[in-house]
């Protein structure tokens, strides 16, 4: 561990802690999305009062519309603003408190640097056995991937390693084989294939089918920014079939006590997008097959309390390919979530925009939360008048999500 940064709760004769290791957001309020909860009772806090961007050893705090306000150190945030935060500040949201405290470990002087805390940064992504590296295919915020040929089998893997920047007990490798065995149980045409995990106490690994048409976004990048009709809904109804088949599926889940399996039924992806949605090979007629990547890998990190801070509800998902009620409540997020997902990736292939504007002076939160989606036609007037009817209706989620399921927007799709 480089930093640390420590949320102290003060709720009147109560005091919790929150820990963060790595960067993360959090919201703080009474909501039960919110990463910091603060209990129902304290009717000064708005449901969603404020938002912590945590980057240790740095963190900022954003006051998100709240109606008694945001003060630090006794001076109030403006409605919508932020402001960077340091060891022992306070910031008060009604009558509760929350003391800051940044821990830097030995190795590391407060000097001031901005760079951003890296945590792949000083990461070499060691040997898997049974594997052969190729080459890197790409690094994101969590993991390193590479192109890898498996020895027993001789295939290409895509195989994510991702650095462990914590201790990862015998209770943290259950919760991580108890999420996996899910995951490893979808078997179908339009999702990614998950063959194989491990770890070596420095990085666990990921092994998936290896799709070599690229993402969606370099499908779209190679039409010049906005996919013909015909292509963009190919893709979008190969997506929500993969959808419907998680959604539906009856899939084991690793039981605490003894290790058995038990069913759970369906599971939901929570991050569609067009860097989730990968093209492998042709079809019969000609066509891409399309399916759906990180199903759910990310999340079952993060669950097992191995990426290296503490999250009880912390956002996920890409904020322009989110549902509104996603924000609201992501713990709760149901199939509906991705369904809206899928139709804003058919927006996005489509017009080359997402179905809301998001400024660079702006809250991508609350842009979401606040500004209506623009219909699709105001963006391509070319578009079929019917088709932009149902994408329009797809993507109403104010105040709930019109089209909850994939089979019915795949059916509402049908005549195009």
């Amino acid at each position: 561990m480089t930093a640390q940064v420590t949320v102290s709760v003060h709720t009147g004769d109560e005091v919790g802690d929150h820990v963060f290791e790595a960067p993360v957001t959090c919201e703080v309020g009474r909501s039960d999305a919110c990463g910091i909860r603060i209990p129902e009772r304290h009717r000064s806090v708005s449901r969603r009062h404020c938002r912590l961007d945590i980057d240790p050893p740095r963190l900022r705090v954003r006051d998100l519309g709240s109606s008694y306000g945001t003060f630090v150190n006794d001076g109030r945030l403006g409605r919508l603003t932020e402001q960077p935060l340091a060891d022992g500040d306070e910031i008060r949201i009604g009558d509760v408190r929350l003391r800051i405290t940044v821990t830097l470990s030995p190795d590391r002087e407060p000097d001031g640097g901005r760079a951003p805390f890296d945590p792949l940064a000083s990461f070499v992504p060691p040997e898997v056995p049974g594997y052969r590296l190729v080459r890197e295919l790409g690094r994101g915020s969590q993991g390193v991937v590479h192109l890898a040929r498996s020895l027993a089998t001789g295939d290409l893997v895509a195989l994510k390693q991702v650095p462990v920047t914590r201790h990862a007990d015998d209770h943290a490798r259950f919760a991580l084989r108890r999420e996996l065995e899910s995951v490893r149980a979808l078997r179908h045409r339009n999702i990614v294939e998950f063959r194989d995990s491990g770890d070596d106490h420095r990085a666990f690994y990921f092994a998936s089918e290896y799709c070599p048409g690229g993402s969606l976004e370099e499908f779209s990048e190679r039409h010049g920014g906005r996919v013909p009709v015909a292509e963009a809904l190919c893709v979008v109804r190969q997506v929500l079939a993969g959808l419907s088949h998680a959604h539906r599926a009856e899939l084991p889940a690793l039981r605490q006590q003894d290790g058995a399996a038990t069913l759970v039924h369906g599971l939901v992806h929570r991050d569609v997008k067009p860097a989730n949605i990968l093209l492998s090979g042709s079809g019969s007629d000609g066509r891409p097959v399309v399916k759906l990547a990180d199903f759910g890998l990310a999340k079952a990190f993060e669950r097992a309390g191995l990426s290296g801070h503490t999250r009880t509800g912390a956002m996920g998902g890409t904020i322009p390919f989110m549902a509104r009620t996603q924000l609201i409540g992501y713990k709760y997020a149901g199939p509906e979530v991705d369904v809206w997902a899928s139709a804003a990736c058919l927006y996005w292939m489509l017009t080359g925009a997402t179905p809301r504007d998001f400024p660079q002076y702006k809250d991508p939160v609350a842009v979401a939360l606040r500004e209506p989606v623009v219909p699709v036609r105001e963006r391509d007037p070319s578009l079929p008048p019917r088709l932009a009817k149902v994408i329009d209706e797809a993507l109403n989620d104010n105040p709930a999500i019109t089209v909850r399921t994939a089979d019915e927007l795949t059916a509402a799709l049908a005549d195009f």
